[in-house]
């Protein structure tokens, strides 16, 4: 096994293991439910072929639906997130051959940046989630909240969580 396969085993079971057996019991005024989860998706290489990312994200929401009984959902909005997500990245980055295989971090990209990714990435995947969950526009408020709620409570934690991975200097864009 290589150092990039060793890289993203490590990260895909911590970040199983950090929302099954400590994030989906925290409920923050009764509707901010933290997703840092989906970091492993975030944090993904952009060189990382898209057959193997949407696979391994797929994977992911499939066990996380598993340990959370939420029969699908996961899988499916991470599974989406996958498919948008160079896309997103590329909103906020110049699209050149410097940018074809980096690792979106806060060293990386710079605060502000980083931030509005991290930031767009996690609220399609919370409208999607609290979308899919509530599946009625009866209940709009509910999900604006929670979705709103949510996204900002993991934007926090995930960003947190990026400031403390320790990385080699990297050429920042």
């Amino acid at each position: 096994m290589n150092k990039t396969t060793i890289h993203i085993a490590t990260l895909f079971i911590t970040m199983l293991l950090l929302q099954t057996l400590i994030f989906n019991h925290v409920v923050l005024f009764h509707v901010a439910v933290p997703v840092v989860f989906i970091y492993f998706i975030i944090r993904m290489s952009t060189g990382l072929s898209q057959n193997v990312l949407l696979t391994l994200s797929f994977l992911l929401g499939l066990c996380v639906d598993i340990f959370s009984d939420t029969p699908g959902v996961n899988a499916l909005c991470c599974t989406i997130l996958a498919g948008v997500k160079k896309s997103v990245f590329y909103l906020y980055v110049q699209r050149d051959d410097n940018n074809k295989d980096i690792i979106p971090s806060i060293s990386r990209l710079g605060i502000l940046d980083y931030s509005k990714y991290l930031l767009t990435m996690t609220a399609i995947y919370c409208v999607l989630t609290f979308s899919v969950e509530y599946f009625s526009l009866a209940s709009f408020k509910d999900i604006v909240i929670a979705a709103v709620s949510s996204t900002i409570l993991s934007f926090i934690l995930m960003l947190g969580l990026d400031s403390l991975i320790i990385t080699p200097r990297a050429k920042r864009l």
